[in-house]
């Protein structure tokens, strides 16, 4: 049997028949490479995806209150951590946004990663960089506006979004060669002819005097109009751990030296809170560590003024194993 060659399988209450060949679990691992999921399964008793937004709890109110401002005070804008790449920045306003809530792969392809679910915390606006299971729970957050990977502009209250479209990491940097099982059945996971899955959108976040670029899990060699059109940058997260999963520390350091943003926050790495051993990462301590000016935070937020972030010049800001919870 040839491996681009997978039949779907029919699940029929205990007993699950596979095509010749084919073991259960290499079933899911085609699936979860593919970025196809439990699309393939079909049968008696096919799954319906439904949205449960509509049973969330509240409403929009905070959202008319901030749309009935015109004027809205300077201040700090604050930063929360949830754990591998998961942000929240909330405006000087009290307007929110909420990046790249985490799940578990619900094919089981990828296995355990996360020891909870991603909580539903109360947010104005969900936005996910890519549709990787680790970055799109954006069923998770109690937020009125969901913006899914976004290109383009958005402003709302003292927020402005630029949304820039580009490619996920196609080539593991690191031991685990995990780009390696796209490959092994048959897709390519690098432009021009990868799978949607491997589209990225990173994002400029500007609120309070303050750009915040937002890396997701770009690849580390985007074209020359992508540096152009990105600007100074103030804050930066990069994805980057131990296992040098998605960027390698020097892919991260070249990054760094090219942006100059004031600050670096680590993201997409082992957090003992929140992330299992089976995903394969490992704390960011030794990148972290490795830089020439670094701070080990001891909580799961910070505030920033403007004022203080002009001074600074690549502080890297490392939460560690602390999250948010709420």
């Amino acid at each position: 049997m040839h491996k681009k060659d997978l039949r779907p399988t029919t699940l029929n209450g205990r007993k699950d028949h596979l095509a010749p060949g084919l073991s259960r679990r290499s079933f899911f691992m085609a699936a979860g490479a593919a970025g196809v999921g439990m699309a393939a399964v079909g049968g008696a008793r096919q799954a319906v995806a439904q949205s449960t937004d509509w049973t969330q709890p509240g409403n929009n109110n905070h959202i008319l209150e901030l749309q009935g401002k015109t004027d809205f005070p300077a201040g700090e804008v604050s930063i929360d951590y949830y754990g591998h790449c998961a942000i929240k920045i909330t405006s000087p306003g009290g307007a929110s946004i909420l990046l790249d809530p985490w799940r578990d792969d619900p094919s089981g392809a990828w296995g355990l990663w996360f020891k909870n679910k991603f909580p539903e915390t109360l947010v104005d606006i969900t936005m996910s960089t890519h549709t990787h299971f680790d970055h799109d729970a954006i069923d998770r957050p109690q937020s009125t506006m969901v913006l899914d990977r976004m290109a383009g502009n958005f402003e709302f209250a003292d927020l402005k979004i630029t949304g820039f479209a580009d490619k996920h990491a196609c080539v593991a940097p690191g031991w685990y060669p995990w780009t390696d099982a796209l490959k092994e059945f048959g897709v390519d996971a690098c432009p021009p002819s990868n799978p949607g899955h491997m589209d990225m959108v990173t994002y400029v976040i500007e609120t309070g005097g303050i750009r915040t670029l937002i890396w997701g899990d770009n690849r580390h060699n985007p074209p020359e109009e992508f540096w152009n059109a990105i600007g100074k940058i103030d804050v930066l997260t990069l994805p980057i751990d131990g296992s040098q999963h998605i960027l390698s520390y020097d892919q991260g350091n070249a990054i760094v030296e090219r942006l100059k943003p004031k600050i670096v926050i680590p993201t997409h790495y082992l957090g003992e809170a929140t992330t299992y051993t089976l995903s394969t990462l490992q704390p960011a301590d030794e990148w972290v560590k490795s830089q020439k000016s670094f701070k080990m935070l001891d909580g799961p937020s910070m505030k920033l003024a403007a004022s203080d972030v002009a001074g600074m010049d690549r502080e890297f800001m490392y939460f560690g194993s602390n999250v948010q919870t709420t």
